[in-house]
């Protein structure tokens, strides 16, 4: 059995699609909220061993302990924009140590969802380097990219204590992934949360004019901040390669490795869309200002080290496949 927690959301959803393709893999349990809305549809076209409320987790694992061979914990208060931090730790930090504690105790496979906003503004670069020493140095921007990178550092020190061997303390296999900007099919409950990509497609498509943020940092020029866009696809077999190497530990950067700005972006999505490119800058909302990233890419060398060979899509590719196949289509669902 696999346990996907927030396997109803974007890359959760993604990942048990990838999963089910995987050799035969079909005894997969999602945990998540699924709400009133259109989330269900993730998993409309999915076969699945459970599904499970939150609420309920560890009750259903202490059941299922001995048939459990991995857990991936997608599941997490994403918004960069909450403001209830109690609300962030519990679901963020504290959650994700207890399932380090009961993955740990009965020697099963946690791979977690760290993300890239445990860089804050870049300043000490993007390398994954997971040391005590290193991380220590690094400063998030807002509170879940505190609360990811908490627990980040509380393992930082088990692994360097432990050298990253199956102990009483650790899982046989244990991953985190620092995921950069992620975009693909699955993403549309996500409201404001959604890609910048997921946001144009529909004014671009309608023959609008698309709308992105100015720039509020004389280094960069309207449309030129940067991103690490990383197509979900690409995720998702980084995934089911780590599934398929459980000699791999650690924590990794989960990007491209190739920095694209805004613009670049916004013209993949009109080409995507055969449409003349129109383009307007509008003003940043001022609570985001100081907690705005204006350049990210992902270090992956760590992860070719340990042997991933395959090449990310271009941002261009990314793009193309996502609205022919999905926006641009009566059925937008992977």
């Amino acid at each position: 059995m696999i346990i996907v927690t927030g396997g109803a959301g974007f890359i959760g959803s993604c990942l048990v699609a990838g999963l089910q393709g995987h050799k035969n893999l079909m005894d997969i349990t999602v945990c998540d909220y699924l709400g009133e809305g259109d989330k269900w549809r993730n998993l409309s076209k999915r076969e699945l061993g459970d599904i499970v409320h939150p609420d309920r987790l560890f009750d259903y694992m202490h059941k299922h302990a001995d048939k459990i061979e991995a857990v991936f914990h997608m599941g997490a208060i994403s918004s960069t924009t909450e403001s209830d931090v109690d609300l962030i730790m519990d679901n963020n930090f504290i959650l994700t140590r207890r399932l380090w504690k009961f993955c740990a105790a009965n020697n099963i496979r946690l791979i977690y969802a760290s993300a890239a906003v445990t860089y804050g503004d870049g300043a000490q670069g993007f390398k994954d380097d997971a040391s005590v020493e290193a991380l220590s140095k690094l400063r998030p921007l807002n509170p879940y990219g505190w609360s990811k990178h908490l627990f980040d550092r509380r393992i930082a020190r088990v692994s360097e204590a432990d050298g990253l061997t199956a102990t009483e303390e650790t899982p046989p296999q244990w991953v985190g992934l620092k995921f950069f900007s992620v975009y693909g099919p699955n993403e549309y409950h996500k409201d404001e949360q959604k890609s910048v990509i997921s946001k144009l497609f529909p004014q671009v498509d309608a023959g609008a004019t698309a709308k992105l943020f100015k720039s509020h940092n004389p280094d960069y020029e309207d449309g030129e901040q940067m991103r690490d866009f990383i197509y979900v696809k690409d995720c998702v077999d980084v995934m089911l390669w780590l599934y398929d190497h459980p000699e791999v530990n650690g924590l990794y950067n989960l990007g491209s490795g190739k920095t694209r700005s805004f613009s670049d972006l916004a013209l993949a999505v009109f080409k995507a869309a055969d449409k003349p490119p129109r383009i307007q800058y509008v003003d940043m909302p001022v609570s985001l200002r100081g907690k705005y990233q204006y350049f990210t890419e992902a270090d992956m060398d760590k992860l070719r080290k340990a042997g991933y060979t395959k090449d990310f899509t271009s941002l261009e590719d990314g793009v193309k496949d996502y609205v022919s196949n999905y926006m641009a289509t009566s059925d937008p669902y992977m």
